[in-house]
């Protein structure tokens, strides 16, 4: 398995490789023809005036594309895309040798002209050029063309998610496996739908994104090189019932309606409107948040994946009107393609979403990001926007959110803090700088340390899962000799953790003998958590157990998986999210069952512990 991925990752960094070599030979042909074009030296000092002379004369092919970018575009942003900018600058090349070729042929003409001193030719010509076209325009209309000519020479900077977007899937952090389940998804004949799920801000859509760019590239998939990459928002989708409108689908705009054509008003023609899914047609739908969408327009999208066209209907349409345009004709008797490859993303749970949704697409799942990715990801952002940060700046971010485009955002609102404050030209981003932002933020820290390397008697560290995010339990218990004792919990705690109390009492008996009735015990869950389901059910067992015994429990190692009246440990969901819980507050140790061996990333850093018993849980915390 891990052969095929090493040669499917070999065959893709080929592909990549071959692709920046003609890239290289673009450059330095566009080069060439803009020094044919007008010269060395005018061209040089052309460079030279926008200060980027040295970036051409570098062996670094994207500053080359940078000085062509500035010089051509008038573009002075950081290249976010070298493909996107190189189809620019080969238009803007294009006008100008054309531009260049006409006015070479205007000057002969001119020249022989004057020598002809034939004045009223050069008169007609004049009066041809000056000649005014007849249209709809008038003084008012071309009044608000000017206005918005003018509006659209008004351009802001990008923003600085766009400038610092990862632009291949190597600068996608912390998310290999999920990269890879993706790609083999995708790289088939036979692609797949996919849903994706993971907590906000760790690179879902980014990652769709450079995928089905590697997989265009690829010999193996259907997709042509002018596949589209279709993106909306689940959350803005919603269904109209008379279908009037559907950006996602497509509607019938019915003569009765405003919005109709007149031509198609005057001769009583229905007109369908192509959605989403017809302009997606070849390539990918990507749905942001699709589980916020309809419930009654995700039924008619899998009617659209189940058929591959999308049907129109209107009373108003008459096969056998000769005024009925033929695409009209064509749209309503056969409907609109509709082949594409859906790619949904949500941060809600699988069993929050459609099951018949479910069951048409593959699951890809996103881990959380732990410190050190987030880490990361802010070194690589102050690299692309060429400026030093302190050595405690990623660390000090880390603490503070587990969203990568957070991370993202705290250091724009830092560089933006320097720049204000001190208006230098090289910038040094302090971890002071850092701090001020986030106490002018008002930030908490995402996580608390828990760890500690000392011992404690009836406190154990469980562990949850919300969403897609993993956290920590604190679990304390103390335990009061008294005939005819009593157990009380937390009232907000979940009702199958209650049930956990006496699946440990019945084990607790097992081992020790003891009878909890003999004792007043408390159980309780510091912050007064809710805890959904029986994961918590082997933490408490131990801290009821250290409570009745007073053994000290070791407090750098935490518990997940539910605990059966034999001492049998089972297994819990939510396992690969409790562990990241368990990095993000220092946890050096985490037991999970055993049985969620085979679900679980290896990778992580974090010693794992697998067991079957309650025997082999205590023989790890005491």
């Amino acid at each position: 398995m891990k052969s095929n991925t090493a040669k499917k990752n070999r065959k893709i960094q080929e592909l990549i490789k071959m692709q920046y070599e003609e890239l290289e030979v673009k450059v330095n042909s566009y080069l060439e023809m803009l020094y044919n074009l007008y010269g060395d030296e005018y061209l040089n000092n052309a460079f030279e005036s926008e200060e980027v002379l040295e970036y051409i004369l570098s062996d670094d092919m994207n500053e080359k594309i940078y000085a062509l970018q500035k010089m051509l575009l008038k573009k002075d942003d950081f290249i976010d895309d070298p493909f996107e900018v190189m189809d620019e600058i080969e238009q803007k090349i294009a006008y100008l040798t054309a531009k260049r070729k006409v006015e070479v042929e205007i000057e002969k003409k001119v020249e022989e002209l004057l020598e002809n001193h034939n004045e009223k030719f050069i008169d007609d010509l004049k009066l041809s050029i000056m000649k005014k076209r007849k249209g709809p325009e008038n003084s008012k209309t071309l009044k608000k063309l000017a206005e918005l000519q003018k509006l659209e020479t008004v351009k802001l900077s990008k923003s600085i998610m766009e400038v610092l977007r990862p632009s291949s899937v190597d600068e996608i952090v912390g998310q290999d496996r999920a990269i890879t389940a993706i790609l083999s998804k995708l790289a088939s004949p036979y692609p797949q739908h996919i849903i994706l799920y993971g907590p906000p801000g760790v690179g879902k859509t980014t990652t769709a994104r450079l995928a089905f760019q590697i997989a265009r590239m690829l010999r193996s998939t259907p997709f042509s090189d002018e596949a589209p990459f279709v993106e909306v928002d689940g959350t803005t989708l919603r269904w109209d019932p008379r279908d009037i409108t559907n950006p996602l689908l497509g509607s019938v705009h019915d003569p009765i309606y405003q919005g109709s054509k007149r031509d198609f008003a005057e001769t009583g023609t229905p007109e369908p409107k192509l959605g989403l899914v017809t302009k997606a047609h070849g390539g990918i739908l990507f749905i942001d948040e699709i589980g916020e969408m309809d419930y009654f327009l995700q039924n008619k999208l899998l009617k659209v994946l189940e058929d591959k066209k999308v049907e129109f209907s209107s009373s108003y349409y008459d096969p056998d009107d000769e005024n009925v345009p033929e695409y009209i004709k064509m749209l309503f008797n056969d409907g609109a393609p509709a082949d594409f490859v859906l790619i949904g993303a949500t941060t809600r749970s699988p069993e929050e979403i459609n099951p018949a949704l479910r069951s048409r697409c593959a699951e890809v799942y996103f881990e959380p990001l732990s410190k050190k990715n987030i880490q990361q990801i802010v070194l690589n952002a102050a690299k692309k926007l060429k400026i030093k940060i302190d050595d405690d700046v990623p660390e000090i971010i880390s603490q503070y959110t587990i969203e990568g485009r957070k991370a993202i955002n705290i250091l724009a609102d830092a560089y933006g803090y320097v720049l204000y404050n001190k208006n230098i030209k090289h910038i040094r981003i302090k971890k002071q700088d850092v701090l001020d932002i986030i106490s002018l933020s008002k930030l908490t820290p995402y996580y608390k340390e828990y760890a500690s390397d000392r011992m404690e008697v009836g406190k154990v560290f469980g562990l949850a899962v919300s969403g897609f995010i993993g956290s920590i339990l604190e679990i304390e218990a103390a335990a009061f000799p008294k005939e005819n004792g009593s157990v009380r919990f937390n009232e907000t705690a979940g009702s199958m953790a209650k049930d956990s109390v006496f699946n440990a009492a019945s084990v607790i008996r097992r081992l020790t003998g003891e009878d909890i009735s003999n004792y007043d015990i408390h159980v309780n869950i510091i912050g007064g958590g809710n805890v959904d389901g029986p994961s918590a059910g082997a933490a408490i067992t131990v801290a009821i157990l250290s409570a009745i015994t007073e053994k000290k429990v070791r407090q750098n190692v935490a518990i997940t998986g539910e605990i059966s009246i034999l001492g049998e440990i089972k297994p819990v969901g939510g396992v690969n999210e409790k562990i990241h819980g368990a990095i993000q507050a220092g946890m050096k140790k985490v037991i999970v069952p055993k049985e969620n061996m085979d679900e679980i990333n290896k990778d992580l850093e974090i010693e794992i512990i697998p067991v079957t018993n309650i025997e082999e849980v205590l023989s790890v915390v005491f």
